[in-house]
């Protein structure tokens, strides 16, 4: 199957925070693919603006080395990479400081094209950059900005980022990027819903025993320990990914496929979500693995303070107080150093309410697992008779679509942040949060944090290369079920 690309209208994007590591080891690798592959026009430019000293030959240098290093092409066709490369420019720039931006408004002026800011920078910078765009006259009503997570670290801390940003650009200029969403299987989770007959009559508590949303790590917090410490499993892959997640899973069908019909489907149900109780949340802080200490340390050790109390890991039981999931629990499920690096929602589906084939057939129930990564697909766990004499004995089998085989292997990959930065140039804002849906999910994450540092918890240990801490099955057991193992 060959994908049909569509090339986006001319444009310029100014990627503040262009040296950094975001940028070379995504961004612009991602927009040589989208060069490479016709998508991105000759007339394009891109301009990388940050602290660092150099030319905009230094900077074409400097990219080249980031392409070869993480671009994933290998030998690019011949004349490609000098062609994108010829399209880059470069301003050393002051966020905080005036230095710089009359170069950059004097590259910026007059193109007619469409104007993109990407604050890959630390958010305490975004205020600065939104105020001196606007200063400068970058800031008009047709220029978009990007800006990274984390989207403040609780509520009152995101209320305050969105209402700086609204002080330069409107709701619909703002384009807050999560990268789970860019994945392929992440969209396909919705065409999978809306788009077949077969599945939308069963998506409901009548039918479904649970859902369970896991996304799992073998990596440790590595140099991002100071980083991580401040936040932990909850703000960094909880109130952002795992949430998104949910929401997809969980949402009423929108009346359209438009951004704000499909972002007023998912703010529903984050105010529709029920408190955690606190028996209802497990904590934890991976430990050294056995025999290599030395390179795979223990989490407090990693972020070099022994009595940290932030879990690496973390699992949870909610409810969604609708008509369409009343009484059918969602177990969420994050952590580093788990057994395998495997990000998956299981749609479990109830057992049949009587068997005709007595009880040595056993009890079989369908499971819908749609794997967000490795190995991006989707599978149907289907109950079959198991082949041979000797009776009815029922078995489970999938029907599998792994997407590099079902939709041939070499079907061109792109990457979520590709998708991503052309919605951008496009003007899509489907797959971006909202403002308003970014504070509903504070609202609802901030009691659960605050509720554990008031009552002193301190997160239980748990074996690196396991699937995390012991009480995490304890939450499952007692409802009388069992999470899905994390396997690759």
């Amino acid at each position: 199957m060959v994908s049909r690309v569509i090339p986006v209208d001319p444009f310029d994007l100014v990627i503040f925070g262009g040296t950094g590591d975001l940028a070379r080891r995504k961004i612009l690798p991602g927009l040589f693919r989208r060069f490479i592959a016709g998508q991105m026009p000759p007339e394009a430019r891109i301009i990388g603006a940050a602290r660092t000293d150099m030319d905009s030959a230094g900077y074409r240098e400097m990219i080249a080395g980031a392409i070869d290093e993480f671009g994933g092409i290998g030998t690019p066709p011949t004349g490609t990479l000098d062609a994108f490369l010829a399209q880059l420019e470069y301003v050393t720039i002051n966020a905080k400081g005036e230095a710089g931006w009359a170069e950059l408004q004097e590259l910026m002026k007059g193109t007619g094209r469409v104007e993109a800011y990407y604050f890959s920078v630390a958010p305490s910078l975004f205020g600065d950059l939104a105020e001196r765009l606007q200063h400068w006259g970058m800031a008009d009503v047709d220029a978009r900005i990007v800006v990274e997570k984390p989207f403040g670290r609780d509520l009152a801390t995101a209320k305050a980022l969105n209402g700086t940003l609204a002080k330069y650009f409107n709701e619909d200029q703002i384009y807050r990027i999560d990268h789970y969403l860019g994945k392929e299987t992440v969209q396909n989770l919705m065409a999978v819903r809306f788009g077949n007959m077969l599945f939308e009559p069963l998506w409901n508590a009548q039918y479904v025993d649970h859902i369970q949303i896991t996304v799992a790590e073998t990596v440790g917090v590595g140099g991002r320990g100071e980083y991580y410490d401040k936040s932990g499993a909850m703000r960094d892959m909880v109130q952002n990914h795992l949430m998104q997640l949910l929401c997809l899973i969980a949402m009423e069908p929108p009346a359209r496929f438009d951004p704000d019909a499909v972002r007023d489907e998912k703010l529903k149900v984050i105010r529709a979500l029920d408190p955690v109780l606190p028996h209802h949340i497990m904590r934890g802080q991976y430990e050294a693995e056995a025999g290599q200490e030395g390179t795979h340390p223990s989490y407090r050790e990693a972020v070099g303070d022994p009595r940290s109390k932030t879990e690496s890991f973390i699992a949870l039981k909610t409810q969604i107080s609708n008509w369409r999931w009343s009484g059918t629990p969602f177990y969420l499920r994050t952590g580093k150093r788990m057994a395998a690096r495997s990000s998956e929602i299981s749609v479990v589906f109830k057992e049949t309410p009587h068997s005709i084939f007595g009880p040595d057939a056993g009890q079989h129930r369908n499971v819908l697992s749609i794997r967000l990564q490795p190995n991006e697909g989707i599978t149907l766990g289907v109950t079959i008779k198991e082949p041979g004499p000797g009776g009815m004995r029922l078995i489970n089998v999938p029907l599998d679509m792994t997407f590099a085989e079902a939709l041939d292997d070499d079907a061109e990959h792109v990457d979520a942040y590709e998708r991503l930065i052309m919605d951008v140039i496009r003007g899509n804002q489907t797959l971006f949060m909202r403002g308003d849906e970014v504070e509903a999910a504070w609202a609802w994450t901030d009691p659960i944090i605050h509720g554990w540092e008031a009552r002193g918890e301190v997160p239980k240990p748990y074996d690196s290369g396991s699937n995390g801490t012991t009480d995490s099955h304890e939450l499952m057991r007692r409802d009388g079920r069992e999470w899905r193992k994390v396997s690759l």
